[in-house]
């Protein structure tokens, strides 16, 4: 399995886990209240959406039900699909990183493989002549600093650290 399957399988996995935990909230909700939003920005949140880009979600997710006056929670998923997919898409421009500095970053669910693709990332622009560095901000998982300086060594590019547990 080549770089870009594996990644693929692993955002796969993230998806899934992620709208498994949306449909749990939508199956256990007969009808589009305040109490489902609670649970979805809960959802989101807890997806490492951040606390912004929950916000804008829910907004626009609010008025879709609005706008097509739905009623049943069942269809929101859809809805929260493609509102999530819209702000996701780049459309044909692509990364570009000839402008320095460039950011990525990486987030997803536990056990997803984030932190392989990380360095398999790091390696591929390392090998291309980029300059990379790797920050560490999963600070509060049991040898997740670890795991990247390994990579970090292995692809030979600089990291930024703290202690486990420290504010990252």
């Amino acid at each position: 399995m080549g770089f870009f399957d594996k990644l693929k399988n692993g955002l796969k996995k993230t998806k899934e886990s992620f709208l498994g935990k949306v449909d749990t909230i939508l199956a256990g909700f007969g009808k589009i209240d305040d109490d489902l939003f609670d649970e979805l920005e809960y959802i989101l949140i807890s997806s490492d959406f951040g606390v912004q880009t929950t916000e804008e979600i829910l907004d626009k997710l609010k008025a879709v039900v609005k706008e097509k006056k739905l009623t049943d929670a069942s269809q929101i998923r859809v809805e929260l699909q493609g509102i999530i997919s819209d702000m996701l898409d780049m459309g044909q421009k692509g990364l570009d990183f000839n402008d320095v500095p460039a950011v990525i970053t990486i987030i997803g669910v536990n056990g997803v493989g984030k932190t392989t693709s990380i360095g398999k990332i790091a390696h591929l622009y390392k090998s291309s002549g980029k300059k990379v560095l790797l920050a560490a901000g999963d600070t509060f998982r049991a040898a997740a600093i670890d795991q990247l300086s390994i990579w970090a060594d292995r692809c030979g590019v600089d990291l930024i650290k703290q202690s486990e547990g420290s504010d990252p």
